[in-house]
């Protein structure tokens, strides 16, 4: 296995291999660009989907089947939070999107393979630049290219999530390479990929540990959080939202999953590279579901990842103190990941939730109870060292 055949890379991991401020959609994308440029704007007016019917349905037909996939990927980011807007941007839920905004919509991500509504990968993957292209893609030097309000609470949570997605290539680089590394078995180099994942790990967790610096839990749940729900299992939308003029969907409600940070194909790599197992559960589930938005690659990665791993074995059957150690440390640092990710969860969105009436405060942006179930894979997660 090798990262560039799942257009990845060890410096950018799932990072788009583009920066956004390089693309130019062509002009048949103008309103849509310009809208998607001025949404905090229009949001703050009130009657964001007042502007939003007003404007003119791309022509994109033949665009969407030929143009290069940077394009369509950029086309992604703009139109899927014209998207979310229009969904969340007013008091009440609307029934059905407009065809001015469904058509293009459906038609960027049937060519794309992912559903129609903003995903993990429009929302950070391939949502960023560098300010200074010289220099690494890292906190001080990274910036959010569409927003919905916009503001440090909004760009700081994304910026945190490109920032350890920039970090982890070296995780999927060494991954790939432990599949090969594994069967030949050679003990001496796979602790020494297994030890670099380990500190590669460590500046992962210091990142995530910064995301309390700059995004405040009440401004997230009321200000950025809103915006990135989906329709399904929603009490606002009654049994998933209408695209209209999309004769393929046939008129029904599409109950979709929304943007959440459970689509980062990073843990899942892990799992799948260190065969760590979960028994059935709502969580389960609902991941299981969640890997089919994720982009087309790097879904082909984890599945090959999975096929093809035998590192648990080897490290088992190798009798290396050295191996063994190496490989728990990668383990626990997972299981430590999902604590930190736990610990967020209860401060950014249940301790919040729980103050406002009828909300279930166990419910993720995906549509989904969390609390207890990240708390199970958790341990799960630790419990299958060797």
């Amino acid at each position: 296995m090798e990262l560039k055949n799942y257009a990845m890379s060890r410096t950018r991991g799932y990072l788009s291999h583009y920066e956004i401020d390089e693309i130019t959609l062509p002009p048949v994308w103008a309103p849509i660009v310009e809208a998607a440029g001025n949404l905090s704007a229009l949001l703050t007016t009130g009657r964001v989907r007042h502007w939003l019917e007003q404007l003119p349905e791309p022509d994109i037909a033949d665009w969407a089947r030929e143009a290069p996939e940077e394009e369509v990927r950029t086309a992604m980011v703009h139109m899927s939070f014209l998207v979310q807007a229009y969904v969340w941007g007013e008091a009440d839920a609307p029934a059905c999107l407009p065809a001015n905004l469904a058509r293009p919509m459906v038609a960027i991500s049937d060519r794309l393979g992912q559903a129609p509504l903003l995903p993990y990968s429009g929302y950070v993957l391939d949502n960023w630049y560098r300010l200074d292209k010289s220099g690494p893609i890292t906190l001080d030097n990274i910036a959010m290219h569409q927003n919905f309000l916009g503001g440090d609470d909004e760009n700081w949570f994304v910026l945190i999530h490109v920032a350890i997605e920039a970090e982890a290539g070296v995780l999927l680089d060494n991954a790939a390479k432990l599949v090969t590394v594994s069967k030949d078995k050679n003990t001496a180099e796979a602790t020494r990929l297994l030890t670099e994942m380990d500190e590669a790990w460590e500046r992962i967790y210091a990142v995530f540990g910064r995301m309390t610096e700059r995004c405040d839990p009440y401004i997230y749940f009321h200000r950025v959080r809103p915006y990135i729900h989906g329709w399904a299992n929603n009490p606002a939308l009654d049994g998933g939202l209408i695209y209209e003029g999309v004769e393929a969907l046939g008129g029904k409600p599409q109950a979709l999953r929304g943007q959440t940070g459970s689509q980062s194909s990073i843990v899942p790599a892990m799992d799948a590279l260190f065969q760590v197992g979960h028994s059935d559960d709502p969580l389960k589930s609902f991941l299981d579901e969640l890997h089919h938005y994720r982009p087309v690659e790097h879904r082909r990665f984890i599945e090959d990842l999975a096929r093809h791993s035998t590192l648990r074995d080897f490290v088992a059957g190798s009798g290396d103190p050295a191996l063994k150690a190496a490989f728990n440390a990668c383990l626990e640092q997972s299981a430590r990941f999902r604590t930190r990710h736990l610990e967020y969860a209860a401060s950014y969105i249940n301790k919040q939730a729980g103050s406002i009436a009828g909300n279930d405060p166990d419910v993720g942006t995906g549509g989904t109870p969390f609390m207890k179930y990240l708390k199970k894979h958790r341990d799960e997660n630790r419990a299958q060292t060797v």
